[in-house]
């Protein structure tokens, strides 16, 4: 009995039925997400029923922005650009989303513990602290209602302490049964622009080699691989990980014409940090939300591997890894997207290839990922 209450105090076991409780249940909540002195408020609607998991998301501060996900597919709609993107990938991952679990190969690199329990909106909480062990990663604390197992509160932190993005529940409701036409949008997109972002075959022919790093910050590993089509073209993608903080890595053959910047270049937008470098007639980019150094010490580490085998069929499996933010980032940065529903181009990586404005994901936050909540798409270069 002793041993099965200590099991339900750790706070590893916390994040975990966090994790269950966002998946699982069906929910509605207000929350504000407070990022870079600014705040915006949204509302999440989650339905799990015979048929999966739909979710919608929407603005409430005046853009009118809306995300709802049904099985593999999420729509987009951008009511200040006109614009309606389609997403489909083989993964259905949560608009808000639970933390990763903590596993062995993480474990050394985060320093977990339960802090003095608090109150959040009226509710008792258990406080949850992950703290990074050096400064190439970012930490979090997560305040989880006692009784339902939501994180009411979750803060992303650098390595001493400071708080870069925080979202707080200022009302949520546990609900047996939620209506189909909760999910409907509220935008009439009549008369706007679609732009579809469907998975495309890749010809394995146009990369002729594949990839490996060299030297990766401590707990990192490469856990995915993939070929896929991007707008300027084929590109390989990993993805690197510690079990928490995952970094994607495009790259794609240089341009042919000569335009293409020989120096490193490096960005950020909002929380997510961006380097690009070139190598030996390729591209290299990498993306996540992780600090700067830690996106330039994956970049540079990139190697070429030997000859390329032939993607799998499912060569695009590797873009439900990466968050839809971090994507539309590196399309940008890679060349720009048809029909690019871009407000202004982003200073970002290569000043002459504009990205999506507005589309975007809230950064940091583990994998709580809430397309549309960053702001604008004009990353400072550094």
């Amino acid at each position: 009995m002793a041993a099965t209450a200590a099991a339900q105090d750790d706070p590893r076991d916390w994040l975990a039925r966090t994790d269950q409780a966002l998946s699982n249940r069906n929910y509605e909540g207000v929350f504000v997400h407070q990022h870079a002195g600014e705040s915006e408020t949204l509302r999440v609607i989650h339905r799990v029923d015979g048929e999966g998991v739909a979710e919608r998301l929407l603005s409430m501060d005046g853009s009118g922005r809306e995300f709802i996900r049904k099985g593999t597919q999420l729509i987009c709609y951008l009511p200040d650009q006109r614009t309606v993107l389609v997403e489909r990938s083989p993964d259905s991952a949560l608009l808000l989303s639970g933390l990763p679990r903590i596993d062995a190969s993480s474990a050394g690199q985060y320093e977990i513990k339960e802090l003095a329990r608090a109150r959040v909106s009226g509710r008792a909480t258990r406080v949850v602290a992950i703290a990074p062990m050096d400064q190439l990663r970012y930490g979090y604390r997560v305040w989880i209602d006692e009784a339902t197992a939501m994180p009411l509160k979750t803060q992303l932190r650098d390595s001493r302490g400071g708080v870069l993005e925080q979202i707080v529940f200022t009302s949520l409701n546990m609900l047996a049964h939620i209506p189909r036409a909760a999910l409907e949008p509220g935008v009439d997109a009549h008369g706007y622009r679609w732009i579809r972002r469907d998975a495309e075959p890749v010809d394995s022919r146009s990369l002729s080699v594949s990839w490996e790093a060299s030297a990766l910050p401590p707990g990192f590993r490469m856990t995915a691989s993939a070929r896929q089509t991007l707008p300027a073209g084929p590109v390989e993608h990993l993805v690197f990980s510690d079990g928490l903080a995952s970094v994607s890595v495009f790259i794609e053959q240089a341009r042919a014409d000569g335009t293409e910047p020989a120096s490193d270049d490096a960005a950020t937008l909002g929380t997510s940090s961006a380097y690009s470098t070139s190598m030996r007639g390729y591209r290299v980019t990498a993306v996540g939300e992780v600090p700067p150094e830690t996106v330039r010490i994956i970049a540079q580490s990139i190697r070429n591997a030997g000859p390329a085998s032939a993607p799998p069929e499912s060569a695009s499996s590797a873009t439900a890894t990466v968050d839809m933010r971090q994507r539309i980032a590196v399309d940008g940065a890679i060349d720009a997207a048809a029909g690019s529903a871009t407000a202004a181009p982003a200073r970002s990586l290569n000043a002459d290839r504009p990205a999506f404005g507005d589309a975007g994901t809230l950064g940091g936050l583990g994998s709580i990922a809430v397309p549309g909540a960053a702001r604008g798409g004009g990353a400072g270069k550094r």
